[in-house]
């Protein structure tokens, strides 16, 4: 017992420790993930002020300040109160003798870092792919997947508005794409995870982009916006999958971008059941009647 108390103490020290020293500017720029995050936030919250695509949209958004305190929640504090307990699994799984080394499919360590890099970006991506799926298809996750759908207006800190269960299902299931490339990120994986919450905040926000060709690669704000339509195709519980790549869902037949003016109703069939503040979404989808 005393093995897995210390390993919950040293993963929420050391997520403690780690961000308080990214708030004070002790950490190198290039992996500050607490300035980082305030960076493209601003970055991408200005562009919706010079290219806003809903113009009748206000800048202050409709749950602005609720999906702004959802991002630093989801992002660090949640964080924190989290990786003991994932040191606690990592210690049980091992004394199983279940190791990354005995996971791997693949030793990417001695690949160019270029090529490490997009491997772990695609193979992360697919698995939060599939994630995304399940958190649609199947009713227990859906639940708490409707904080994330209850968004009616959308904006860039829509992003990291989702409900802190969410965490538990998606968390372990990156870690285990981590373990089948050898159970270690490249050493320039701050990269990936960067570039990652850039295309997450602009698929969400007032702006409106598609790429050209790259679409068919890359996910965008007017693809994922109906992910989040109020009306979906007849027989779908979900269209637009993707989190950075919308390759999947080219791939998957799982496409759906009808048009593109921007104005389509965001929500769910239901959604006004859903709770306004904080705590009242916090402990949603476990009571009875949350669907």
């Amino acid at each position: 017992m005393e093995v897995y108390w210390e390993a919950f103490l040293n993963g929420f020290n050391g997520t403690v420790n780690y961000t308080w020293k990214s708030i004070l500017f002790q950490v190198p720029w290039y992996k500050n993930y607490f300035w980082g995050l305030v960076a493209i936030s601003l970055v991408v919250w200005l562009l919706e002020m010079v290219f806003p695509w809903r113009k009748d949209q206000s800048i202050f958004r409709k749950d602005f300040w609720l999906d702004g305190f959802y991002m630093f929640f989801n992002f660090f504090v949640f964080a924190i109160v989290i990786q003991g307990v994932y040191n606690i699994l990592e210690v049980g799984f091992g004394q199983l003798g279940i190791t990354a080394q005995s996971l791997a499919l693949l030793s990417i360590g001695s690949w160019p870092m270029w090529l490490q890099l997009l491997v772990f970006f695609v193979l992360l991506d697919f698995v939060q792919w599939l994630t995304h799926i399940a958190l649609h298809k199947f009713p227990l996750l859906w639940r708490f997947h409707q904080v994330h759908h209850s968004v009616k207006e959308m904006g860039f800190a829509a992003h990291l508005r989702y409900h802190w269960m969410e965490n538990i299902l998606y968390k372990p299931l990156k870690t285990f794409g981590v373990m089948l490339l050898g159970g270690f990120e490249p050493e320039q994986a701050y990269i990936v995870h960067f570039v990652a919450i850039a295309i997450g905040h602009l698929n969400h926000a007032n702006i409106k982009l598609t790429y050209g060709p790259l679409k068919y690669i890359f996910n965008n704000p007017v693809m994922h916006l109906y992910h989040h339509s109020y009306v979906l195709p007849e027989g779908k519980y979900g269209v637009n999958f993707g989190i950075s790549l919308s390759l999947w869902d080219y791939l998957f037949k799982t496409h759906h971008i009808p048009e593109d003016s921007g104005t389509i109703a965001l929500g769910y069939k239901g959604d006004e059941r859903m709770p306004k503040g904080f705590w009242g979404q916090l402990v949603h989808g476990f009571k009875k009647g949350a669907s």
